[in-house]
């Protein structure tokens, strides 16, 4: 792969920023619109047979089956991620994998559209590649972040990049639920299909306005010679420098505490985004479109939330107002043990302030992340950021699920992920951010051989 030309630099450009920010604007209609809401509806309500089918011998039912499609996703990304990520450092490639996954995702989210009922097994290929695709251009996308920044503004973009994504996110939602809401009875499950036509056409179109502002960070590495087959030598490029920075993470604690302290407090607020829906209908007693009210709540203040903190951030640094996000947090699990059945403001009150704490601690925390890793090898390592994440969507709900099987409340289930929220303050507290930073120089990146100890 030929070396990148940059024709001006990309750093604090608004063009540059701006055409990043709305990647985010586009991919979110793919987790709101179609992961969150209308994928799950109707594999369970229409493609999943009545009585299930055989997995592994067992029959499970279509909300199992879900489960079992999101966890074998996180394990395929899990593998995957940081591999691309190290590949596309060293072939100076982010921006062309960023459009090949991103682009093969939207265009094949289309196809849950026109999956009819029985179409299992083909639904649940199509799931496991558009949602690797989604994870991995993820990957890429939130590589850009310390090229596109510097150390006065990272936290700020960072933050914008989330906010576009829960108003564009939030805004595509809106239109899908209007036209759904709006259609008559008959025409209800075709208005969902469209629905998903045409968030899969905003993350496609969206995306193709996002990376005309973009160009590649960095140079390409030569390949050693004589490495034989070309694909082949990247596989083993990208397996070696990954392989090898696992080995060396050890030596970087603060870096290495800080995504422990990530994993910990993430595991919670993923744990209470995943259950939340299940919690305000089976628990609360509310109405379906009650909680489709507060999803978009939740989208409304998150933007704003964003933003806020990011501006909180410049001021007293993103390690406090993520410590203070996280002490939010637990007074969001107090309120949600202690919201009255069958009460759909208090609820909405709840759905606001875990908006208001959302956008805070993810935009933070990426950007905080961003702030210690080499640039060089940012692709690699944010790939292992999003192994974290994905390795906390286990724990979270585990907690969860056997807290309610031994005192039979959700309630108390909710209450327990106060325990993920103290642990991530508590190691979180111990990280020292200047000497991650100033660590992320002794980081060596040389051609093939790159980050083997010496």
């Amino acid at each position: 792969m030929a070396p990148a030309v940059m024709s001006r630099p990309m750093r604090n450009d608004r063009r540059s920023i701006f055409g990043w920010a709305m990647y985010d604007w586009a991919n979110s209609a793919y987790t709101t619109t179609i992961l969150a809401v209308l994928l799950p509806a109707i594999f369970t309500g229409e493609i999943m047979p009545e009585g299930g089918v055989l997995l592994f011998g067992r029959l499970v039912d279509g909300e199992s089956m879900f489960s079992f499609m999101v966890s074998a996703a996180a394990i395929i990304a899990f593998v995957v991620s940081p591999v691309m990520g190290a590949v596309g450092d060293f072939a100076a490639s982010k921006l062309r994998f960023l459009r090949i996954f991103a682009y093969t995702g939207a265009i094949l989210s289309i196809g849950f559209a026109f999956v009819g009922p029985g179409a299992v097994w083909p639904t649940v290929i199509l799931f496991l590649v558009v949602e690797t695709c989604w994870a991995i251009a993820a990957v890429f996308y939130d590589s850009f972040l310390p090229h596109l920044t510097t150390a006065d503004t990272i936290d700020r973009v960072s933050s914008k990049g989330f906010a576009f994504g829960y108003l564009g996110g939030g805004l595509q939602f809106l239109l899908s639920l209007l036209l759904i809401q709006f259609s008559p009875d008959s025409f209800t499950a075709t208005a969902a299909r469209i629905a998903i036509v045409a968030a899969g056409l905003w993350w496609l179109g969206f995306a193709i306005f996002s990376f005309r502002r973009l160009r590649e960070p960095g140079v390409a590495e030569q390949l050693p010679p004589g490495g034989g087959n070309r694909f082949l030598t990247y596989a083993r490029i990208g397996f070696g420098r990954t392989w090898s920075t696992v080995r060396r993470l050890r030596h970087f604690p603060h870096l290495l505490l800080f995504l422990l302290a990530f994993l910990l407090y993430n595991d919670g607020v993923q744990t209470i985004i995943s259950i939340s829906s299940a919690f305000a209908t089976e628990t609360l007693g509310l109405e379906t479109g009650d909680v489709a009210i507060a999803f978009l709540v939740v989208q409304a203040v998150a933007f704003v939330g964003a933003l806020t903190f990011g501006w909180i951030a410049d001021r007293i640094g993103p390690k406090r107002a993520i410590l203070i996000s996280l002490v939010l947090w637990i007074g969001v699990s107090v309120l949600g043990y202690r919201l009255p059945d069958g009460e759909f403001i208090p609820f909405l009150g709840l759905a606001a302030s875990v908006g208001l704490v959302l956008g805070a601690t993810q935009a933070l925390s990426r950007s905080l992340y961003g702030s210690m890793i080499p640039e060089e090898a940012s692709a690699e390592f944010y790939g292992f950021y999003s192994v974290f994440s994905k390795f906390a969507a286990i724990w979270g709900p585990l907690l969860f699920g056997i807290v309610n099987q031994m005192t039979g409340s959700s309630r108390n289930a909710i209450l327990s992920l106060i325990v993920l929220f103290v642990l991530g303050f508590i190691l979180l507290a111990f990280v020292d951010i200047d000497r991650a930073r100033e660590a992320k120089n002794n980081w060596t990146f040389e051609g093939a051989s790159a980050g083997v100890d010496r």
